[in-house]
């Protein structure tokens, strides 16, 4: 697999340069998440970093692309299709309460 020296901005990582596998397009993940352990045994806290174009000024030798830090952390940008939609009210009942089919 092919690698590519990627920069990553804001956060921990910041000014960091790590090598990130790169896909059969040649572009590194869209997202990419860092666990780090809790030091008192609990869950792992996740960093999270988006890949952002990088600005042309840096020439053929670096990546075309950097990844930015996202503090919140945010599942995907992906689009949410309206039939992924969940109902308004969860707990409602199509036809109303069931009680009312028996009496």
């Amino acid at each position: 697999m092919k690698s590519e020296d990627t920069p990553f901005e804001g956060g921990p990582m910041d000014g960091r340069v790590l090598p990130v596998l790169v896909g059969m397009t040649g572009h590194p993940p869209k997202t990419y998440r860092i666990p780090v352990p809790d030091p008192d045994g609990g869950p792992p806290t996740v960093l999270v970093y988006r890949r952002v174009p990088r600005d042309s000024r840096g020439g053929l030798r670096l990546a075309r692309w950097k990844y930015a830090y996202d503090p919140e952390g945010r599942k995907s940008s992906a689009r949410k299709w309206p039939w992924s939609k969940p109902d308004a009210d969860p707990d409602a009942t199509p036809g109303g309460k069931p009680d009312d089919a028996h009496g």
